[in-house]
């Protein structure tokens, strides 16, 4: 297969982008008006974004199932109009909370699992067709164009939608979720147009007769997949668990207002975009990019050693430098292990990338829904049994300093195995059970 020139690769970054875009309108916005105009529970909407993430374990099914297939586009596209519609709908939903209470928060509830289960048909195929046709020079670039992008289109979905939603109504926010829904499909749609290439990927081939409990069987037994997905995993458990609480961090131990904790916020999201361009111009010529992934581990592991000398020291300065810090190791940490993972998945000459990225995704997901409730509860529990807010802060981020440092460990001993050394999915099915059984 031929690979993908820069365009092509963006055009797979305005389909991540269009995914990002639909999926922030669920985590960000119809969040807020559960929360703010409904007045309910905010364990109602947590519990829908945590369903969301977990019900992702089905990108593996996904992943095995678009590798035995001529083309992955339509899977793109059939999952991106799930993703499209179920989003419409969650907002539809949310919208007749107001009036038809507890059968509207299940119906709306069905539709973040239905948005989650369209994530994954759509992203999976997506990052495996990026993993298939990427030079392996261009493996870092690659991932950060087109992370670079889905951030972007939360970012500009989240400042079009704010303009559109005043003065706000449900039927409003209807209307604009409806808008963003189509938006994002038909971008989707011009993307996708003709990106394989005639022919499309890899023909079929016997590994298409491979049940799927063999196949997944044979890639568990890969001990440089396993080890991956176990440092996918840890990593993004650490990562995701300050998500929910930075804010509340400097809110409640600093004393910052809500428009000064935002900043703060965006200190993170700016540090992040340096990180990402730097790693990515790095190793525009080709690097050891799980070396990159460890040291941005590492050097997370240390900003959250900073945020808690400033909770102790109560320094807004030390506090400012730490979410810096923080999120420039976060972005070559990204870069590092999204490079790493297209190098991983990447098998030349045979169609496996789907499942092997479907292994990485389920991992990632999972680990986003548990890390961000746990960030959240630990940060609770903390607060109540040493009985100060910064202490019980404290008690989180040494955690997720800890669970990088792991995190580092796991990715250092991790590299692409040689050609000879992987298990085969064409091997005699029966065996292969036996052996790993």
């Amino acid at each position: 297969m031929t690979p993908f020139g820069w365009s092509r690769i963006a055009r797979i970054g305005l389909v991540q982008a269009s995914l990002g875009a639909i999926v922030v309108l669920i985590t960000s916005v119809l969040n807020r008006v559960m929360i703010v105009e409904l007045a309910l529970a905010a364990a109602i909407p947590g519990a829908m974004v945590a369903g969301h993430y977990f019900i992702q374990f089905t990108r593996v099914r996904t992943g095995y199932g678009s590798d035995r297939t001529p083309r992955r586009t339509p899977w793109i596209i059939a999952g991106m109009l799930l993703v499209a519609t179920s989003g419409f709908a969650a907002a539809a939903g949310t919208a007749w909370i107001a009036t038809a209470g507890t059968i509207a928060i299940l119906a709306t509830g069905g539709a973040c699992l239905a948005l989650g289960v369209g994530v994954g048909l759509a992203g999976t195929p997506l990052l495996a067709l990026l993993a298939e046709r990427t030079a392996e020079a261009r493996r870092g670039p690659a991932a950060a164009l087109v992370w670079l992008m889905m951030i972007a289109g939360f970012a500009i979905t989240a400042g079009v939608v704010g303009q559109l939603l005043d003065p706000f109504s449900m039927a409003r926010l209807v209307m604009v979720s409806g808008g963003v829904s189509a938006m994002a499909m038909a971008v989707t749609l011009l993307a996708l147009w003709g990106l394989e290439g005639e022919g499309g990927g890899l023909p079929a081939t016997a590994e298409a007769e491979v049940p799927f409990r063999t196949a997944l069987a044979a890639l568990w037994q890969e001990h440089e997949a396993r080890r991956f997905a176990t440092f996918v995993f840890v990593a993004m458990l650490a990562y995701s668990a300050q998500d929910l609480i930075l804010e509340p961090f400097a809110g409640t131990v600093f004393g910052l207002t809500p428009g000064e904790t935002t900043r703060i916020s965006g200190m993170q999201h700016g540090g992040m975009f340096i990180g990402m361009v730097g790693t990515a111009f790095a190793t525009r010529k080709g690097a050891h990019l799980t070396r990159w992934a460890a040291a941005g581990c590492l050097a997370s592991a240390v900003g959250f050693g900073v945020l808690i000398m400033a909770g102790l020291a109560q320094s807004t300065g030390v506090l400012r430098v730490g979410v810096l810090a923080m999120g420039m190791a976060n972005g070559v940490f990204a870069i590092g292990a999204i490079g790493a993972m297209i190098a991983l998945v990447n098998q030349p000459g045979r169609r496996e990338a789907g499942v092997r990225m479907g292994l990485y995704g389920t991992a990632q997901a999972v680990a986003f829904g548990v890390g961000g409730f746990a960030g959240a509860a630990l940060s609770d529990v903390g607060r109540a049994l040493l009985g100060s807010p910064a202490l019980g802060y404290t008690v989180v981020f040494v955690l997720e300093a800890i669970l990088f440092v792991i995190a580092a460990w796991f990715v250092s001993r991790t590299a692409p195995a040689a050609p000879g050394a992987r298990v085969r999915l064409d091997r005699d099915g029966d065996s292969l059970l036996a052996a790993v059984g």
